[in-house]
């Protein structure tokens, strides 16, 4: 090579070598041997410009496409993961560069790969306006493109002629371009570009929660173009945005404005999800190849090494072959199958892609992909895996084509010879394959030239990733969170101080500024603005517990910011003193466990007097719960959680603090209404509003009405707030529910007389008069949303007397609101003049204007709210059509975590939610199954938002549970208190109403969990019973008992053998548990795949008037959540919840003999479950009889007597244990062998 020495001429001359000192010598022995690494080097300079590099257009540097048909199409991925081979090769010249020429390569190699990037970037922001739009609406036709000109970067095909939306792929892009600008390339030229690139992170920071197509741009493995939650496109997401943030684009020669920033909490939210997926890849794809490249290079997007571990072997297991591994199961991609299906489409071009039952015909013969070796020998050298390094290496050697002039190349695919696909099928991996797709395939290709840089040591495997990316895995140190209390007001401060617990006061914690959270979302709306590319920035004003747990530095003042659970703004919970601190415990832990940034979390919590009344016996003592959280954190340990108590001021030094830059530089990016608001923000002011209604404090004065025609002319609208909500309980199920309990729980009195006492309603925390549910109260009568309002006032004239009702003037009425300070007579004059006058009617109250009744209803709701009247707070809430963003952030949990969704009764109505969808929408479709039903549709908001609770904390509470029905979960809860506090149902919905959040909670934790719940009387002292539970628990649940007792509404008077029934409870708990587990769809481990077995043995089940047909394994593999949805809603045309567990039992019957039995076929014909569950009943009863059992009291008689068990069957075979020589399992399997006589008596039913 021209300029180079001969250096072995030089050491072959002895005498000259001679001459030279010791160090000349090893010199020149080193420039020797680096020589070597130069040769090697140029064979891989020259292996990457012909495989890879001569597919580069000259004008835009971009990839182009081999496939006949697409060779001007540029893919992203495919440039992205090409590039890396050329980023890798650049890396290795500039370690081990020898001369200029060397360094020349390097220069060229380097440009290539920010041309190559940069292209990309510009046919991104091209389509800016689709960057935009997709930020709104997250529907694929505003997605960006997956693939570009690669000539002139423009579109090749248009917005609904291709999968576009690919989340992986615009994240690898993002991820990539992170890791090269941390290893010194300057990629990103200009502040606009930062914009730009800060709305790509906005564009995929919820891939937590959009369906995409996918890495295989195919969405549904059907090939139908359905979307669907990846597992892969989340991974590539959350390393992205950890990748970038808080990222330089600028490198070393940027400031504050080219940082990028990013919500900590959507990292979070992507990282609950993908550990809640894998090993699964989507509904469709038990497991995926492609999950290689998120559980090591280039993502390293998981934590937790066991997981890393599991996802690997799952996919060595299914997925791996003699040539690679297969993308997914059942995958038909270029099989030969798959070709002569694609003649049989040109004869009818009307048919889309695959047919469901034809994936069953790629079984076993699917392509084998070299890719994913490489992938495993890059995962070898980031985990120091020798052994995994040198299999793989060996495997791919033998399966690399060596070209004519001497270079590797890594084909596309080995797919089975046509005419050796019965062989293949017969016996998997015994045929010999043969490559097909393109060869080379630059994405392998890439990578192979990776993992030969790494093997012979021109660059090692951590070069590769700059930013650490996969030392993610190791442990960190235990978070320590920073937890400053504030005081509002000086009482507030005085009452702490009592306690012994020293805080400052809000307005005295000068210079720093103290907002609430959705004050930071506002700010956080302009991050990433830009007027000339037409981008509004950030859409949601959204913030999590993470980014308020950081100091932000603003204008050189340094803001603060409370969490959302202690905004008092947004929703009613917050009122709930308990509940706020078991949220607080909660979020606590959950900053602990969630934090990965720099610096400690700083949590401020601020507390006012107005928190604390009404709560205690006195209203004025700060609650023994709060006290005791408040010095469990300083102390330094709460609930799992090390924190430190301090001031603001002494963590300035240790905590996070971020410039929030953009909000000073330009002006003209900032919004006018957010500009005044930081304004005011910086400026500290505050602005308090007075209430319209009279507060209880104020001096009484009569305006006009006389007490005894006050009285007169109230009682005509007395009671009728509570007679208008209503509760997710029809009467029809009242009725059912009292049958069931006629034989084992004396009912109390259906009926309630309305007190007319005024003083007995004065009591802030009473009983409404009226139940809240009566079957017989014509305020109940259902209508349609357009006319209820109408119906419900021709009701009340119907009770009252019409003339008199309309004798009353709703001018009256205003004067009398003026003329009372007992909170319920002013919810039902309110509620009156709402039904009669509407919400806009101007009352004029006090003289004063546009006082409409809408805000009287406000007015109340914050009154309420003061006095904790948690059934009026619900009811005008319903009223109001409050809703919170915690509803959609809990909605988005359970979906994004495969839970179904159901809302509304399913006897009446039921609404699915599929989405995640804002907060009003979610109210709407709630409101949709629940028409005017006010508190039903706050009840449906708050269990929601527990159960996401519940999900993000302990999911193990919704294991084998994949439908969540709101509707059915608020009827246990009933039917649980009316068990447990032996009350009618009438009464027990009263007190679920009457529950405040945190009780609320409390019962829905104890039946999720599956723990006993039950009320003792003894000696006139009522307690629920709890075994093995926190302190935590044991509080809620004492506190729900001592509600219950002192909310008793009616004093129920039980006779002797009653009494004695009541006590004998015990022999209800097996109705009771399948009672529940029916509700909750609750099914045993690995059901649904054991079905899937179940199909394969017969031609389909029949359950109920449903069919699963035997089709649906040709369809779907055992492992398919899509198979296990299908299932699900066949079980759920079931309405009542224990039969629907007895089906359960019956199926797994049927599960043994499949697995037991390996030859054993369970038809001819459909089985017909719904028979096996009847028989066993009859087997039941049989042997009833000769033991002169229970049953011998109803249904073993020879005339029987209803006894309240649904759908013929006894209610004591319902409440009969699974095992035993009386178990239900028993006679099952009795059953089954009665009705299918073929199967032969010697089979042996194994209990378990």
């Amino acid at each position: 090579m021209p300029g180079r020495v001969n250096f072995s001429a030089i050491f072959d001359d002895v005498p000259y070598a001679q001459m030279l000192s010791k160090n000349q010598e090893l010199f020149i022995r080193n420039m020797h041997s680096r020589t070597n690494i130069g040769v090697r080097l140029d064979y891989y300079m020259r292996l990457v410009q012909k495989t890879i590099l001569n597919h580069t257009d000259p004008v835009t540097s971009l990839f182009t496409s081999p496939l006949p048909g697409f060779t001007d199409h540029a893919w992203v991925r495919d440039n992205v993961y090409a590039v890396h081979a050329v980023w890798g090769l650049a890396l290795a010249y500039k370690k081990n560069a020898d001369f200029d020429e060397d360094r020349a390569k390097c220069h060229e190699l380097e440009q290539t790969c920010v041309k190559v990037m940069r292209s990309l970037l510009q046919c991104f922001m091209r389509q800016s306006h689709k960057v935009e739009a997709f930020k709104k609406t997250q529907l694929p036709k505003d997605a960006l493109h997956a693939k570009y000109s690669a000539r002139n970067w423009n579109t090749v095909v248009g917005d609904n002629e291709w999968g576009h939306l690919q989340i992986d792929a615009i994240s690898l892009y993002l991820l990539s371009l992170a890791q090269m600008t941390a290893s010194g390339m300057q990629i990103i030229f200009t502040l606009d570009e930062v914009a730009f690139v800060q709305n790509l992170v906005f564009y995929i920071e919820h891939a937590y929660r959009i369906p995409d197509y996918g890495i295989w741009e195919r969405g549904d493995k059907t090939n139908h173009g359905v979307t669907e939650l990846n597992a892969s496109s989340i991974g590539m997401a959350k390393a992205a945005l950890q990748a970038l943030n808080d990222l330089d684009l600028f490198g070393a020669y940027g400031s504050p404005n080219s940082v990028i920033h990013v919500m900590i909490d959507e990292i979070q939210q992507c990282q609950a999800v993908l550990k809640s997926l894998l090993p699964r890849e989507s509904y469709s794809k038990e497991t995926d190849a492609a999950l290689l490249s998120i559980i090591s290079y280039p993502a390293f997007a998981l934590e937790d090494c066991t997981q890393i571990s599991t996802t690997r072997a799952t996919i060595m297991n299914k997925l791996q072959g003699r040539y690679g591994c297969r993308r997914f199961l059942r995958d038909g991609y270029k099989t030969p199958r798959e070709i002569l299906n694609f003649q049989t489409l040109l004869q009818d071009p009307n048919r889309l892609y695959y047919e469901p039952h034809e994936l069953q015909q790629f079984e076993n013969i699917e392509c084998e992909w070299p890719l994913f070796f490489c992938y495993f020998i890059l995962d070898g050298f980031f985990s120091n895996n020798k052994s995994q390094v040198q299999y793989y290496r060996e495997r791919l050697e033998e399966i690399v084509i060596t070209s004519e002039n001497g270079l590797k190349l890594v084909p596309e695919l080995y797919a089975v010879p046509s005419n050796l696909v019965d062989e293949e099928i017969a016996c998997p991996h015994s045929q010999t394959r043969v490559a097909a797709g393109s060869i080379p395939f630059l994405w392998a290709q890439s990578l192979y030239v990776l993992t030969c840089l790494i093997e012979e040591g021109f660059i090692q495997a951590a070069e590769l990733d700059p930013l650490n990316r996969r030392l993610s895995t190791e442990k960190r140190p235990d978070t320590v969170v920073q937890v400053v209390v504030l005081a509002e007001d000086e009482e507030m401060k005085e009452k702490l101080a009592a306690q012994g617990i020293e805080v400052e006061l809000l307005k005295n914690v000068e210079p720093f500024i103290v907002q609430p959270a959705h004050v930071l979302g506002r700010l956080f709306s302009q991050l990433g603005r830009s007027t000339k590319m037409k981008l509004s920035g950030r859409m949601s004003t959204d913030v999590g517990l993470l980014s308020t747990s950081k100091m932000y530095n603003v204008q050189d003042r340094i803001l603060v910011f409370t969490p959302q659970f202690l905004d008092w703004q947004r929703f009613y919970l917050t009122h709930d003193v308990n509940i706020l601190i078991d949220t607080m415990k909660a979020e606590l832990f959950y900053v602990k466990t969630s934090w990965n940034v720099p610096g400690r979390p700083l949590v401020v919590m601020v507390f006012s007097n107005v928190m604390i009344s009404n709560v205690s016996d006195d209203g004025k003592k700060v609650p023994l719960g709060m006290i005791g959280a408040l010095k469990k954190m300083k102390s330094g340990y709460i609930s799992g959680t090390r924190t430190i108590l301090g001031k603001i001021s002494d963590f300035v030094t240790t905590s996070c603090i971020i410039k929030l830059h953009y909000l000073t530089d330009d002006e003209s990016n900032i919004d006018p209404k957010v500009s005044e608001l930081l304004k005011s923000v910086l400026c500290s002011r505050r602005t308090e509003s007075g209430g319209i209604l009279r507060r209880s404090n104020k001096v009484k004065h009569s305006i006009g009405l006389q007490g005894e025609e006050r009285s007169r002319k109230y009682s005509f609208v007395r009671g009728i707030s509570q007679r208008h909500k209503s509760i997710m309980l029809d009467p029809s199920e009242v009725a059912l529910m009292r049958d069931r309990r006629d034989s084992f729980v004396s009912s109390s009195s259906t009926g309630r007389k309305s007190s007319t006492n005024t003083d007995e309603e004065a009591t802030p925390c009473s009983s409404p008069p009226v139940p809240l549910l009566s079957p017989t109260s014509p305020l109940l009568l259902r209508t349609s949303a357009s006319g209820n309002r109408l119906n419900l006032l021709d009701n009340a004239n119907n009770k009252y007397g019409t003339k008199d009702l309309n004798e009353v003037d709703c001018k009256d009425l205003v004067e009398m609101l003026l003329d009372t300070e007992i909170l319920e007579e002013q919810a039902d004059i309110v509620q009156y003049l709402w039904l009669k006058q509407g919400s806009n009617w101007d009352t004029k109250l006090g003289g004063r204007a546009e006082v409409t009744v809408r805000k009287l209803v406000e007015e109340l709701y914050q009154k309420a709210c003061h006095q904790r009247l948690w059934w009026l707070v619900r009811h005008t809430a319903g009223l109001l059509n409050k809703v919170t963003e915690s509803l959609t952030n809990a909605v988005t949990d359970l979906l994004v975590r495969q839970k179904q969704i159901t809302v509304g009764m399913p006897s009446i109505h039921e609404e699915p939610i599929s989405c995640p969808l804002p907060p009003l929408e979610l109210l709407k479709v709630i409101r949709a199954a629940l028409v005017e039903d006010e508190c039903g549709i706050m009840l449906t908001q708050e269990i929601l938002i527990y159960l996401g609770m519940f999900i993000r904390t302990e999911p193990h509470l919704f294991t084998e549970m994949l439908r969540l029905r709101v509707g059915l979960i608020i009827q246990i809860m009933i039917t649980e208190l009316a068990r447990g506090l032996h009350c009618s149902g009438e009464e027990a919905a009263t007190n679920v109403t009457n529950l405040s959040p945190y009780e609320l909670k409390t019962l829905l934790h104890h039946i999720l969990s599956g723990k006993e719940f039950a009320d003792r009387d003894e000696e006139n002292s009522e307690m629920i019973t709890y075994t093995e539970k926190t302190k935590a628990e044991r509080t809620g649940i004492m506190q729900l008992g001592k509600r219950m007792k002192d909310h008793k509404i009616v004093d129920v008077i039980k006779s002797k053998e009653e009494m004695n029934m009541d006590n004998n409870m015990d022999w209800l708990q097996w109705l009771r548990r399948r009672r529940i587990d029916g509700a909750l769809n609750r099914v045993p481990p690995e059901f649904y795949s054991k079905i899937w077995l179940i199909l394969r043995k017969c031609e389909g089940l029949l359950i109920g008037d449903q069919v699963l047909h035997q089709n649906l394994t040709q369809e779907m593999t055992t492992g398919e959540m899509k198979f296990a949805l299908r299932v699900e809603s066949v079980l759920n045309k079931i309405p009542d919840p224990e039969y629907r567990q007895l089906l359960v039992e019956a199926l797994m019957v049927l599960t043994i003999l499949a697995e037991n039995q390996t030859n054993v076929v369970l038809g001819p014909g459909l089985v017909l479950v719904d028979q096996i569950v009847h028989k066993a009943n009859e087997f039941f009863l049989s042997d009833q009889k000769e033991a002169n059992g229970d049953a011998v009291m109803c249904c073993a008689k020879s005339n029987k007597d209803p006894c309240g068990g649904t759908n013929g069957v006894c209610r004591h075979f319902y409440d009969s244990a699974p095992s035993g020589r009386y178990g239900t399992i028993t006679y099952m399997c009795r059953a089954v062998i009665s009705i299918m006589p073929h199967l032969g008596e010697d089979i042996e039913c194994a209990v378990s």
